[in-house]
Order: structure tokens, then sequence, then C-alpha cells
């Protein structure tokens, strides 16, 4: 028997804390809203502690304090230390990668507690905490908490499940972080084996955590409009229609949509001729495919104008807004061809 386990049974004040942390792909749009078209900059840390209030640091710099419900930290992709100070001058401290797109979770139950330390370090309490559930795609820490008196290095053996889970940091560690790619609607399970090298079977403890992965939830897919304006005069509306080829041509898997409105006292017609010319002058001058514009009527406003949009593929298709009912509309007369006199002989 080790000298250190024939001590007497003394009262020790033992602090614990259970740990559990996700990376997400919970962008697909950032915390601001982005373009559709431009891939997101930064990665983001979401953290939270039960209870709350302590002090947490970004690489070595004050970060606030930790709350119950979820802090939301964008940082640019690359290495960054996370560190929560907890009470009695204990810390955590964990380095994570951070990935522009992803979300890393993490949260800290936290108590502090009073144990009576038996006589031998064997056995000892095992506990490991996780997500409840995290998206697919999202990686999953599973983090052990284990209070254990006596001296020698203890061994830490994980198994994941199902066979397709896979763990990508941490083996033999306290720690493991877990890809969730592809198990979406399943039940990711971590098992720890503790021991202490000792062969006593009462050295050898087991613990479990289970997190729910659940499917991927994709933002819709919607278009932008590019420009609105009045149709005043022939050159004004092409220098607007050339930054609208512009944008089409930097976004080749896009299609253009051109609403366009006739005036309330506008001649009859007024809208189909305004898309006719907008198209014309798009395919003939500016060179684009007259399969990437589609051409909606909508209807009358208070003048002739145009609504330019950029619709990705699968988003949604824009609708019209008209601001004047047909019954409200007063439209001239159309314009004829000029009759020809006709030759006395």
């Amino acid at each position: 028997m080790r000298p250190n386990e024939m001590k007497t049974s003394r009262y020790l004040a033992k602090l614990s804390f259970s740990i559990l942390f996700a990376l997400s792909l919970c962008f697909v749009q950032s915390v601001t809203e982005a373009r559709a078209d431009k891939k997101p900059a930064y990665g983001r840390i979401n953290v939270s502690t039960t209870p709350g209030g302590y002090p947490l640091l970004i690489d070595g710099r004050p970060a606030g304090e930790t709350t119950v419900q979820a802090r939301l930290l964008d940082l640019p992709p690359g290495p960054h230390t996370v560190e929560i100070v907890f009470p009695n001058g204990n810390r955590w401290v964990r380095e994570f990668n951070v990935v522009a797109g992803r979300q890393n979770c993490i949260a800290l139950n936290y108590r502090a507690r009073a144990v009576v330390a038996p006589p031998l370090p064997c056995p000892y309490p095992v506990n490991v905490s996780a997500p409840s559930s995290v998206s697919e795609g999202d990686t999953i820490t599973f983090a052990s908490d284990v209070s254990y008196t006596g001296s020698s290095a203890l061994n830490y053996t994980w198994t994941v499940s199902p066979p397709s889970a896979r763990i990508i940091s941490g083996a033999g560690t306290p720690t493991i972080t877990v890809d969730t790619t592809g198990l979406g609607k399943q039940n990711v399970t971590a098992i720890l084996v503790v021991d202490d090298g000792s062969g006593e079977s009462a050295c050898r403890q087991t613990a479990q955590a289970v997190t729910n992965v659940l499917g991927v939830t994709l933002p819709p897919v919607v278009g932008r409009k590019f420009d609105e304006f009045p149709s005043i005069a022939y050159d004004d509306d092409k220098a607007r229609l050339d930054n609208f080829a512009i944008e089409l041509q930097n976004n080749p898997d896009a299609v253009g949509y051109i609403i366009t409105y006739s005036g309330r006292t506008s001649r009859a017609g007024q809208g189909e001729r305004l898309a006719d010319r907008a198209r014309s002058y798009l395919t003939q001058q500016r060179g684009l495919n007259s399969s990437r514009l589609t051409i909606v009527n909508g209807g009358y406003r208070d003048a002739d104008t145009y609504e330019l949009w950029v619709v990705p593929q699968g988003a949604q298709t824009p609708q019209p807004s008209p601001t004047v009912s047909p019954s409200e509309a007063r439209p001239g007369p159309a314009q004829s061809a000029p009759r020809r006199r006709s030759r006395r002989r």
C-alpha cells in the first residue's frame, strides 16, 4: 500500500466543475447580416456558465464576465485561447481553432462542494459533461471532472459511438472533441474509462455522456434588390443598367429580374416598352445572355419605374410591389405610327 494511502481521513474543500463545448456551422449567416454572395470572414465563440459572473479572457485579454445565457464572441479565423477564472484560483483554459463560418459552443457548470476524503484514493467520482444537443457539422467537446486524491498519473481512455463519430482532438486527455459531420438525427455517446495504473478494480472508474445531433438547418436563399429608380431619361436608365450588367457579370450563377411599372397616367403598354428597352440594351449593348434575364410586369406606380434584382439559384422569386391599383390608373392613348399621305396622280 502506498504511503499516501495510509494517511488519516480529513475534510478537504474540493472544487469541481463540468464543461461542454460545441463548434457549429451556425453560419451560415454571421451576427451581422452579410450579402448572400459573400463568404463569412470570422468564426464565433459561444460561451456560458452556470452560474454566471466569472471573469472571461480571450487570448489573455479581459472580455467581461460569463453569463448563464450564451455570449457570442466573433473572432478572426485561427487559434484562440479561452480562459474562465473560477473562485479560489481555479481556472479553465482551452485553446480552440476558430474556423470562419463555424461556432465553438462552450458551457461550464461549476459547483463548489465539501467532501470527506477517504483514507484511500479509490474509488473516486468521475463525471462527463457535454451539450444536450448540437447541429450536424458542429464539433462536440466531452469534458470530464475527476476527483482523485492519489498521486498516480491517471489514464484516460475514450470510446465514442456511432462508429462514424470521429475524435479529432484530446484522445488520452480529460477532454475530447468529436466531429459530427454526417451524424444528423443521431445520438453521439462518449464513454470514458479512468484508471490510475494500479490494476485495482476500485481505481478503474467509468462515466459517459450523450449529445443529440440535430439535422442541418440552412437559411433560406433570398434575392437581393440591386436598384430601383424612376425612368426619366433613357441615358440615365442606361447608366443604371450598366451597373446592373456589371453586377450580373460578377455573379455568373445569378439571374437578373427586371420589374417594370407603368406610371399612373403613362400611355398604355408603357411597362412592356420599358422592359423591352432594358432587355435589348443589356443583351445587345452589354452582351448578357437573354436566358439570364427575367422580365416581370409589375403593374402601376405614380411614375414609370424600374426594379432590378439579383437572384441566386434556388432563391425565392421577387414579387412586384405596385402602389397604384389598375382602377386608379388613367393610361393615355398608345402612340400610333404616322399616316402616310397618299399621292394624287
